[in-house]
């Protein structure tokens, strides 16, 4: 991998060999990636939080039982307070980064004001914090066998249950989750 590889719209999934505890078994959606650093939510790490929880700390009204009760992830260890919404489509909100034509990352108010009242992207995954990663630290990472990069699935991302996102996602790179090792390989 050089510094040019961008990893951006890819999921990160974490190999055996991870050795931070947040991240065992986890789905990163990899949001921003450059020889600066990179920047993913992870997907798979339901909170106690659900989003008519979020909605009321911060004075939004919704009176939809189904936005009420969507769960919150905990998106990384990186400011767990501040809120990241996945979308699609991306949409005109205050403060999005589009990451590929059909997905962006929003961190305004006005996105979940409008999914509060019915109005917001087709797609929504709401999650507090971040992954990061300074530059060149994932990239040593994955060439210490920490994590496997694939091609994001929409489906994984927005309509599997967060228990099986880790085991879908390796599935879907047509690896059988039982012959992961913890070993790198070296030629």
């Amino acid at each position: 991998m050089t510094e040019f590889d961008s990893l951006a719209n890819q999921f990160l999934i974490a190999m055996p060999a991870m050795e931070d505890l947040f991240f065992t078994r986890t789905v990163t959606f990899m949001c921003q990636h450059n020889a600066d650093g990179a920047l993913g939510i992870v997907i798979n790490r339901p909170s106690d939080l659900t989003l008519g929880d979020i909605l009321t700390q911060m004075n939004i009204e919704s009176h939809n039982p189904a936005v009420n009760r969507m769960q919150v992830l905990i998106g990384g260890p990186v400011h767990p307070e501040r809120g990241f919404v996945i979308h699609e489509p991306p949409g005109q909100w205050e403060s999005s980064m589009r990451i590929s034509d059909d997905i962006a990352l929003t961190t305004s108010r006005d996105i979940l004001e409008a999914v509060a009242r019915g109005e917001g992207p087709r797609h929504v995954l709401v999650a507090l914090g971040y992954a990061g990663w300074s530059g060149g630290q994932l990239e040593k990472e994955i060439l210490g066998n920490a994590w496997l990069n694939t091609p994001i699935d929409r489906s994984i991302l927005f309509e599997r249950p967060t228990n099986q996102r880790w085991k879908d996602a390796v599935a879907a790179m047509g690896v059988d989750v039982a012959l992961l090792s913890s070993q790198a390989g070296h030629a």
